[in-house]
């Protein structure tokens, strides 16, 4: 066989090299999705059982009423990103002469991943209804002014889920690291990119 000549040589060597580092290139640059990214997702059964270790909650409301937050409902809202929390109350307080009258929070949140801890821990909280049927109107107006503070105190940082070290093995060596959590159909997906310097 007639050999190439040596120009013809190297131009097909540098186009079998190009070939090779486009094939390469979804495996070695960062944030690009390949069959080696790591993948880590939490269904909403384990979320919902993180919150029944951390319920029920009391809260006193100036001295006058407390309030036991029960364990949360949770579902998810994957067109919104967030999670919906329905909370049963229960209230209690010497104006009440013994009675306990009952409501329900409503409210949802979003999510953010704390490096520090490897946690996915709750954000961005919105009190859609704090309503509780049977309270004198003053104590009514009282909670209606504090439901945002109360919703805060309850459920805003809460830790509903924590990675364990060998969860991150692979994006580790990969040089990633938990970026985004985002709320899909079935639980919640975790993706990853760039580790950034500390």
């Amino acid at each position: 066989m007639t050999a190439l000549p040596a120009p013809a040589r190297l131009a097909r060597r540098r186009a079998a090299s190009a070939l090779v580092a486009a094939a390469l290139a979804p495996l070695l640059l960062p944030g690009c999705a390949s069959a080696a990214a790591p993948r880590y997702t939490v269904s909403l059964a384990e979320l919902q059982q993180a919150m029944a270790g951390r319920f029920p909650r009391r809260y006193p409301l100036a001295g006058v009423l407390e309030l036991q937050l029960l364990t949360p409902r949770l579902a998810l809202r994957p067109e919104r990103d967030q999670l919906n929390a329905l909370i049963d109350v229960q209230t209690s307080g010497l104006l009440l002469q013994g009675r306990q009258p009952q409501g329900v929070l409503d409210l949802d949140f979003g999510l953010r991943y704390e490096a520090s801890d490897r946690t996915i821990r709750t954000e961005r909280l919105q009190v859609n209804a704090l309503a509780v049927q049977g309270l004198p109107p003053a104590l009514s107006e009282l909670l209606a002014r504090q439901g945002a503070r109360l919703a805060q105190q309850a459920l805003d940082g809460l830790a509903l889920h924590q990675l364990r070290p060998g969860d991150l093995a692979l994006a580790d060596g990969l040089g990633l690291q938990p970026e985004r959590i985002r709320v899909t159909p079935s639980g919640l997906a975790v993706d990853f990119g760039p580790r950034r310097a500390s």
